[in-house]
């Protein structure tokens, strides 16, 4: 009898991997041991270590569609920060709380996504900006963009900020048929009311009678509040994957 074939029996004794056994229990003792020693390798340990790293980074995105544009809602800027960083994809951030005109939005985030100065001439070049250049410059992993505070007041009104949004919105079907992911973001500043005596609202002159703020989250934007808003680096947009 061969006495070198792994898990033979002979004698009353097994073979196991070359170690001779006495029993059958001992024999699937030895066999779980061998198979809990590859789950127990570092290189093992490393994978699994660096899969729930990812999957980790991704959940905040697990349920949003690849190509969207959002309410931010209850997900925090340093999370998606940190998605896009896990999936390759550029990080795009641009906090126009101190915006008062649709210029200064358009030059706001032209200087946030680092575009060059003709992206902020209208909403059609910052279109242009998202889209064609970046899709000749060469292969793009993906994006997730954040708008913050988008203004809502008589200079910056429903109409403005509709534009806005539709401009982001093209652009996310844009690369929605190229399959690249463009994930973007956005929440409304509304400014408080400077005294007791006056409603919540009454700064927000934009608004019409009877309208309601096209965003779920009412955000902060008080010194306080805008201390405490971390200033992103967006990268280099304009590098290809």
């Amino acid at each position: 009898m061969n006495r070198s074939h792994y898990g033979t029996c002979f004698f009353g004794f097994t073979r196991i991997a070359g170690n001779v056994v006495a029993t059958q229990q001992d024999a699937g003792q030895l066999l779980t041991r061998s198979r809990q020693s590859v789950f127990e390798t570092p290189y093992f340990q490393i994978s699994v270590k660096s899969l729930e790293k990812e999957t980790a980074m991704e959940m905040p995105l697990r349920t949003v569609k690849t190509n969207i544009v959002q309410s931010i809602r209850a997900f925090r800027v340093p999370d998606l920060q940190e998605a896009a960083k896990s999936l390759g994809h550029h990080f795009l951030y641009a906090n126009l709380a101190e915006a008062q005109s649709k210029q200064d939005v358009l030059d706001m985030i032209a200087k946030a996504f680092t575009f060059p100065a003709h992206a902020s001439k209208n909403f059609d070049a910052l279109y242009d900006g998202m889209t064609d250049p970046l899709h000749k410059s060469g292969p793009q992993p993906g994006f997730i963009l954040v708008l913050e505070h988008i203004p809502a007041h008589a200079k910056f009104d429903k109409e403005a900020r509709e534009q806005l949004l539709d401009i982001f919105r093209e652009a996310a079907d844009y690369w929605s048929d190229r399959k690249v992911p463009f994930r973007c973001f956005y929440s409304f500043s509304v400014a408080r009311a400077p005294s007791a005596e006056k409603p919540a609202l009454d700064g927000v002159e934009g608004l019409e009678e009877g309208e309601k703020m096209p965003t779920d989250k009412l955000v902060d934007v008080s010194p306080m509040a805008l201390r405490m808003s971390s200033p992103f680096n967006a990268g280099y947009w304009l590098t290809a994957a």
